[in-house]
């Protein structure tokens, strides 16, 4: 059996900190409190503080000014896996910031014979299509195209496709189970630079994803475009 290695106090303290720049309690441009308070704050002592600040002005997030003090530089994008479905709204919240999302158009059309085979449509069924922009704290950072059959959002008034469609799917029944989900690195069009206010050519994330229910019943599609800075995505991998 082994032994699982306990946090060192410099482990402790850079980990609070990275907290509050996570949290927003230090935003890029703010005095750091001085060793004397973090000290305090965490029970631990001077040299303790300046190893752990060391560690985070090494990554980048801090700069010392000489004379002045030490300084926020940035902010550590928000990690999220991969391996659990993700509201991007609740994503965007528990990073600290307020999400917004602004409709671009809704439209109800016949679908493609790809979306009717991967929605598993009558002949007679519609879907309805979204572009949405989602905003962190008016900053534009994500652009979708949900593609999800007409019928299941039927019910649903116009004015609620600002929230997010998995707690609308949800509501009416088709809560989403799980996801499969293409992610390929692209670049800004014309298009995109303009809808998330970036220079076109900028690197972006494409997501290519596939929504299903309880039953294995897709539910929604979606393309999403992510502004590459804004969050920090990652897979965890198990063993086989």
């Amino acid at each position: 059996m082994t032994a699982t290695r306990r946090p060192s106090l410099v482990d402790q303290v850079r980990q609070g900190l990275l907290d509050d720049l996570l949290a927003g309690k230090l935003e890029a441009g703010a005095k750091l409190p001085n060793e004397n308070e973090i000290a305090e704050r965490f029970g631990v002592s001077r040299a303790t503080v300046r190893e752990a600040v060391l560690g985070l002005m090494q990554a980048g997030y801090l700069a010392r000014r000489h004379g002045s003090g030490t300084y926020v530089t940035k902010a550590p994008r928000s990690r999220h896996a991969l391996d659990t479905t993700v509201s991007y709204t609740a994503m965007i919240r528990e990073a600290g910031h307020e999400p917004s999302v602004t409709v671009i158009s809704k439209v109800v059309r016949e679908p493609t014979e790809d979306e009717r085979h991967a929605l598993d449509l009558g002949a007679e069924e519609t879907v309805l299509e979204l572009e949405r922009v989602r905003f962190a704290d008016r900053r534009p950072v994500i652009y979708s195209r949900d593609r999800i059959a007409a019928a299941l959002l039927r019910d649903v008034p116009d004015d609620a496709f600002d929230r997010s469609l998995y707690a609308l799917l949800d509501s009416t029944g088709h809560a989403v189970a799980r996801a499969s989900a293409e992610l390929l690195p692209t670049l800004a069009d014309t298009k995109l630079s303009r809808l998330l206010e970036v220079k076109r050519g900028a690197p972006l994330l494409h997501i290519n994803q596939v929504d299903y229910d309880a039953r294995s019943r897709a539910v929604m599609l979606s393309l999403e475009w992510h502004v590459a800075d804004a969050f920090e995505l990652i897979v965890n991998r198990r063993a086989s």
